[in-house]
């Protein structure tokens, strides 16, 4: 995850640095989910849109299990992850494809 938030900073020098910390909070939550639940190939996408301002953090992997809300069944401290995405992002959804899934999360910046 360390290389996934130096890779986010590095791509997105123009934002805030009150958006940056969201942005890499779900990207931490979104990158650790696909760790911690889905299986290789794990694939992370920024995209960066004008107008309105958004930043939008895509990852991909090998499991067609869908987020939820509230605790993982791992237990623990873990499965609040998707309740830190759904209070930062703006938006935030799942494209099941055939081998796998897309979680999207988008959190608005500054333009």
């Amino acid at each position: 995850m360390a290389a996934a938030r130096r890779w986010t900073s590095a791509v997105l020098s123009g934002v805030t640095d009150d958006e940056l910390d969201d942005i890499l909070l779900v990207v931490d939550e979104l990158v650790s989910n696909a760790f911690d639940h889905g299986l290789s190939p794990r694939l992370m996408r920024l995209h960066r849109s004008e107008e309105p301002c958004l930043v939008s953090v895509e990852v991909c992997h090998a499991s067609t299990q869908v987020p939820v809300l509230g605790r993982s069944r791992l237990g623990g401290h873990q499965g609040r992850g998707m309740l830190i995405v759904n209070r930062l992002a703006k938006d935030w959804g799942v494209t099941l494809v055939p081998h796998g899934k897309t979680v999207c999360a988008e959190v608005e910046c500054e333009p």
